[in-house]
């Protein structure tokens, strides 16, 4: 029986995981106007499920820090009941975040859930020197390298960018508002113009190089990057939740990672929405040039992290680079960005609770 609900409740994670996750990789895409909301989730799905076959060759190490041993005695990580435990705990923390739009980690969740769960099984001999260096510090560290390092990419990309004489223009658009009248109820169409402002209006970059035009040029960049970032997330989340199967023997590592690929894939095309608004609107306007720039610095880091074994956050490190270029062109909402930042703060203790209650549950 408890092998039958591990099963369920880790493809439940993997669907919360895909609904919170999937749309990050893409969300500058669709902040910057570059394309809808429906292809950029697409091409998200895509290029995550990508990812997540690749992480089955070149992802292994993350497998093995997930998997709990290490931090707990190995008659404990391999328990049915621990991973069990660690499985309900984090999908229901980052659903109950989706639901409220908030992009989290699950990366953080997970942690939580280990601990938690370790507390209660073993006290205070979990190994927390463990849980120091090979989890907590490169979740720091996440956000951390990825602000600057957006601010220096983009800046010094907007320096290249001038330097070469590539100028950016507002286009204008035109709408038909409707007006009515008080005291009567007719209806008027008047056209109306709004200029100069990224919300109503796309950038663009003039000029050609090459024979073809530098907006074109940024477009296909910055839907590689984006590719990119996904492909990433897919490469470093996956392995994370590959662990809570490997118990359930008639399973293989390999299956077992394109099952949770395919309910990542779900989840994201169902209920992506309200992070993605939050990740493409709320914390900064942005143009073509900003988004890639902002992609460029997360794909580099995670997909460093993940082929050296550091289980750092995919959403750490997106919300850090996007942060970062709105530093720089001084849009970045802070209030917005020091929300994010608190429900990071309250996503390790919300699922160590949980996992811990779950866990405290199975053994009574």
């Amino acid at each position: 029986m408890y092998i039958a609900l591990l099963f369920l409740a880790t493809l439940f994670l993997a669907f919360s995981n895909g609904a919170n996750d999937n749309f990050k990789g893409v969300a500058t895409l669709f902040g910057s106007q570059t394309t809808r909301y429906k292809t950029a989730i697409a091409w998200a799905t895509i290029t995550t499920f990508a990812g997540s076959v690749c992480s089955i060759f070149l992802a292994s190490a993350l497998v093995k820090s997930f998997s709990g041993k290490g931090l707990v005695p190995d008659a404990i990580a391999n328990g049915t009941d621990f991973h069990l435990a660690i499985a309900l705990a984090t999908g229901i923390t980052v659903i109950l975040a989706t639901q409220l739009g908030f992009p989290i980690s699950t990366t953080h969740a997970l942690t939580g859930s280990l601990v938690g769960a370790g507390l209660v099984a073993i006290g205070t001999q979990v190994n927390f020197t463990a849980l120091q260096k090979s989890f907590i510090l490169p979740l720091l560290l996440s956000p951390i390298l990825a602000i600057p390092l957006a601010v220096i990419v983009y800046s010094t990309a907007h320096f290249l960018r001038v330097r070469l004489g590539i100028e950016k223009e507002n286009c204008v658009c035109v709408g038909e508002p409707v007006m009515q009248f008080a005291a009567t109820d007719m209806r008027v169409s008047a056209p109306e113009l709004a200029t100069g402002s990224v919300e109503s209006c796309n950038q663009r970059y003039q000029g050609r190089v090459w024979g073809v035009q530098n907006q074109r040029l940024i477009d296909a960049a910055h839907f590689l990057s984006a590719g990119v970032v996904s492909f990433a997330r897919g490469l470093n989340d996956t392995p994370k939740i590959v662990p809570l199967l490997i118990g359930i023997q008639a399973i293989s590592m390999q299956g077992g990672a394109i099952a949770i690929a395919i309910l990542m894939a779900i989840g994201g095309l169902l209920n992506a929405r309200k992070v993605a608004e939050t990740m493409s609107k709320r914390i900064t306007a942005m143009n073509a040039g900003q988004g890639f720039s902002a992609n460029l610095i997360t794909g580099i880091l995670v997909i460093a992290a993940s082929r050296f074994g550091l289980p750092v956050s995919t959403t750490h490190v997106s919300v850090g680079s996007i942060f970062g270029v709105g530093l720089v062109s001084r849009q970045a909402n802070g209030r917005v960005f020091l929300q994010i930042l608190l429900s990071w703060v309250l996503t390790l203790p919300i699922a160590a609770l949980l996992s811990a209650l779950f866990y405290w549950m199975l053994h009574r």
